[in-house]
């Protein structure tokens, strides 16, 4: 067997003389990525030490959300082109995509009450309430709820881009399609209905998802979807739990920037499901399993 080289001892670690490095470059890491435009986007109102840290987390956030869009708006044409393996590959990307998301909550949570008043004064009515990226994958996901978007009618261009999201079919939505594409029994209204209101789960559908649940070498990948899109659903509300955690534990039950109750707000909407029915079908197997 071919012994692996050791580390040699007697090479000067600095010594860059063999390498092979570009000094001179057409396209640089700084000019290819707009570092200078990117680095000049913490436009600080105060001088507090930790506004630095709150202004990061969300321009970041909102970099992690434009992925997010980016990977949902492909999956969801996949899905529609009966597509799933590449479906699958951008699904567990969104997935490790909202871990990142739930992540920097963890990194906020590092400042305490004091410090956030420090610079909360200069927020003004500014709230994360108001990240229309947030609304965007929100309504494509299902949550679909005309008035959350009233807040960016002044902005036509993106007022226009959430009504476009209202009016379609969600994600959870094209998959139903897919389902009675490949033969499964699915109400005639709930593929065609008016797609800017919130889905409402059926027994049908659920029955549906069973017969996958309890046939999955025969439905592998639509078995596969389902856990795919589980993973999904569990880790957005993970995202928000922790939000809502460390918004009570900086602010308390006070009142947010935007004007909602805070904490209260949150705390609601842990409570919207995307997709019912892959929920609920989880009792109805242990139910067959028991012979109930």
């Amino acid at each position: 067997m071919k012994k692996s080289a050791e580390p040699r001892h007697d090479v000067d670690p600095r010594d860059l003389s063999k390498e092979q490095i570009y000094w001179d470059q057409d396209i640089t890491y700084g000019g290819y990525l707009s570092l200078d435009k990117l680095l000049d986007c913490q436009d600080l109102r105060t001088d507090a030490h930790d506004e630095m840290l709150f202004m990061i987390i969300h321009q970041a956030s909102e970099l992690w959300m434009k992925l997010c869009l980016h990977e949902l708006h492909a999956a969801m044409r996949e899905v529609r082109a009966d597509n799933l393996d590449a479906a699958f590959k951008m699904l567990a990307r969104l997935s490790r995509i909202q871990g990142q998301l739930r992540q920097s909550w963890n990194v906020l949570s590092t400042m305490t009450p004091s410090d956030y008043l420090s610079f909360r004064a200069a927020l003004g009515q500014s709230s994360g309430f108001q990240s229309f990226q947030y609304r965007e994958i929100e309504y494509l996901l299902g949550n679909k709820n005309a008035a959350l978007m009233e807040v960016h009618r002044k902005r036509p261009e993106r007022y226009k881009r959430l009504q476009v999201a209202l009016e379609s079919p969600s994600f959870y939505d094209l998959c139903l399609r897919l389902l009675a594409d490949r033969g499964f029994d699915m109400p005639a209204d709930r593929l065609e209905r008016d797609w800017t209101q919130p889905y409402e789960a059926s027994p049908a559908v659920e029955a549906a998802w069973a017969r996958v649940y309890t046939s999955t070498s025969e439905h592998w990948d639509l078995y596969e979807l389902a856990e795919k899109l589980v993973d999904l659903e569990y880790e957005f509300q993970m995202w928000r739990y922790s939000h809502m955690k460390t918004v009570q534990r900086i602010i308390g039950w006070s009142r947010g920037t935007g004007g909602t109750s805070g904490v209260e707000f949150l705390k609601k909407a842990l409570d919207l499901q995307f997709f019912p029915e892959l929920w609920s079908v989880r009792s109805r197997l242990g139910e067959m399993a028991n012979g109930d």
